[in-house]
């Protein structure tokens, strides 16, 4: 698979300076984690869930998570066991290279070992389970589960823990909940793909829920703890993990209460204008703006519950000509021993020693995401990745 593998070549060619690489499910765990992008949730009740799979990743979708937890009522849990075992035994008997990154969220230990057992063959096509309400005491259980699992799949099995329980909520309780989960995930690090972030159960310990007018990060008690989790579990010094952004709870609202966040440049003439007001019209302005802001506050990637989100999330994780630019001038050989130096751009300074992992995160997602042509922004790429029909 490869992001944006899903538009012509000769299109790549016009908006790439360097085109995305290729990789499968086996690439380094490094690699797939910051290639994660837009990771899209569905419930595994569906009835063609195994067809939902398939249209998604053409339509450029590379992760996936079929929930069993939330997202389904507790009555539905043995149907929608059934429905996940059937679809998944269908997806298997088709062509692997056609399938994103398949993810299955479980409620407990018991039911990932129990999945495993009746998954049987049909294990292959799932690269691990996204682990719910995790801290160090039932994560480890978690874990333990999924290292059996993975002996029996034969292939490595991920773990993806979603970090959403009271404890790293409530602020007497976050620094030993943090410091708990801290030792569970490093202490399996190479089983560890990712750590996601449960905002939508935090916003409901308080009964809190954001409009579509504000991100995450206007709601000060979750930026507050996804600053911790960041802090503690999302370093540069070798002992970090990635972390993905919080879900965007999209839902149309009837009146606007504050003016649309979506700037009109760079959306500027023609089919930009055009871009700009359908995306307005459905409340994708916030989505945009909370995407930026999971950058500039160390996330990458981003949990999706709708399809539309996809193209969003993608187009704004290329690494721009500017971007790339300066990053490969940071790392030369030559500027081995620090210093400072204009950027190309001549808009800026960059530092060698204190931007070098800035420098190196840009260049791990230029891998997974590609890097823009000098006269190609956020505008000509969505445009080019997003389906009419999502408009």
């Amino acid at each position: 698979m490869r992001h944006f593998g899903h538009i012509a070549p000769a299109e790549r060619a016009r908006l790439f300076h360097r085109e995305p690489r290729a990789f499968a499910a086996d690439s380094p765990p490094e690699f797939l984690a910051t290639a994660l992008g837009a990771t899209l949730y569905t419930p595994a009740t569906r009835p063609r869930l195994a067809d939902d799979v398939r249209k998604q990743a053409a339509r450029g979708t590379v992760s996936m998570v079929l929930c069993l937890e939330d997202s389904i009522s507790d009555e539905d849990v043995p149907a929608a066991e059934r429905n996940l075992v059937h679809q998944l035994g269908v997806l298997a008997a088709g062509p692997a290279d056609a399938l994103p990154l398949l993810f299955v969220r479980v409620r407990t230990p018991e039911q990932l070992s129990d999945l495993a057992r009746r998954l049987g063959p049909s294990l292959r096509v799932l690269s691990g389970f996204v682990l719910p309400k995790f801290t160090e005491k039932c994560g480890l259980a978690f874990l333990d589960a999924l290292a059996a699992a993975e002996s029996a799949a034969g292939h490595r099995l991920y773990a993806m823990p979603v970090l959403e329980s009271p404890e790293l909520l409530h602020v007497e309780t976050r620094h030993e909940a943090l410091a708990g989960i801290a030792r569970a995930v490093r202490a399996h690090r190479d089983r560890v793909l990712a750590l996601r972030l449960g905002v939508t159960d935090f916003c409901s310990a308080y009964g809190l829920r954001r409009p579509a007018d504000l991100t995450a990060y206007d709601v000060r008690i979750v930026a507050s703890v996804i600053a911790d989790v960041v802090n503690v579990l999302g370093r540069a010094d070798g002992t970090g993990f990635t972390i993905t952004g919080p879900v965007w709870e999209y839902f149309p609202v009837a009146e606007r209460m504050f003016k649309p966040q979506l700037r009109r440049t760079p959306f500027v003439g023609g089919e930009a204008d055009e871009l700009r007001d359908a995306l307005i019209e459905r409340d994708m302005d916030g989505l945009l703006r909370e995407i930026a802001l999971d950058r500039a506050n160390g996330l990458l990637g981003k949990t999706c519950i709708h399809p539309s989100h996809v193209a969003p999330v993608h187009a704004l994780s290329v690494v721009t000509h500017e971007e790339y630019s300066d990053a490969e001038d940071i790392l030369r050989p030559e500027r081995g021993g620090g210093g400072v130096l204009r950027s190309a751009y001549t808009n800026k300074m960059n530092e060698v020693k204190p931007h070098r992992a800035w420098a190196e995160r840009i260049l791990r997602r230029a891998d997974a995401f590609g890097v823009a042509r000098e006269d190609v922004g956020f505008v000509d790429l969505l445009a080019a990745v997003t389906p009419q029909d999502a408009l």
